[in-house]
């Protein structure tokens, strides 16, 4: 009976394997596919609209911050560790100087991609003094456009 069941396992196995790759193409290809924008007015655009968008909307740091960074960094700043590794925002002391934090967000570091094309100047400032000023880090002394601009 032993000799039966291991002859099996493996075409079962492969059986198994199958169906899953078949559903996990047909998963990819629904999250792939182009969704129209609400025709209800809604101010959250569809899919297919935002695929075409190479700035992201946000007139605050907090904004940018949930939007852009909050996925990795987590929305209490404290990172996770997991698929990767993103390091903590909060109470963070290499955000002391405020240009680390500029040229981090602009042209990325290990598995942080760089965000200087999806970000205007204004958006970077904004994203990077919230950061400072904000779980549990006090630093005040600002970033401004035309220090983001000069790192450019």
């Amino acid at each position: 009976m032993t000799g039966t069941m291991n002859r099996k396992t493996p075409l079962a196995l492969i059986a198994a394997g199958l169906v899953l790759t078949g559903a996990l193409a047909a998963g990819v290809g629904a999250q792939t596919a182009p969704q129209p924008a609400p025709a209800t007015g809604s101010p959250i655009r569809g899919d297919a609209e935002l695929a075409n968008t190479t700035t992201v909307a946000g007139p605050t740091g907090e904004d940018v911050y949930m939007r852009v960074c909050a996925a990795c960094h987590m929305p209490d700043a404290k990172g996770s560790v997991g698929a990767g590794f993103y390091p903590a925002l909060a109470e963070n002391p290499r955000l002391m100087a405020n240009r680390y934090p500029v040229y981090v967000v602009m042209n990325g570091m290990n598995g942080m991609p760089p965000l200087g094309d999806m970000l205007t100047d204004e958006q970077v400032a904004d994203v990077v003094n919230y950061v400072r000023t904000h779980f549990g880090n006090a630093y005040q002394d600002a970033v401004v456009p035309a220090d983001v601009a000069a790192l450019r």
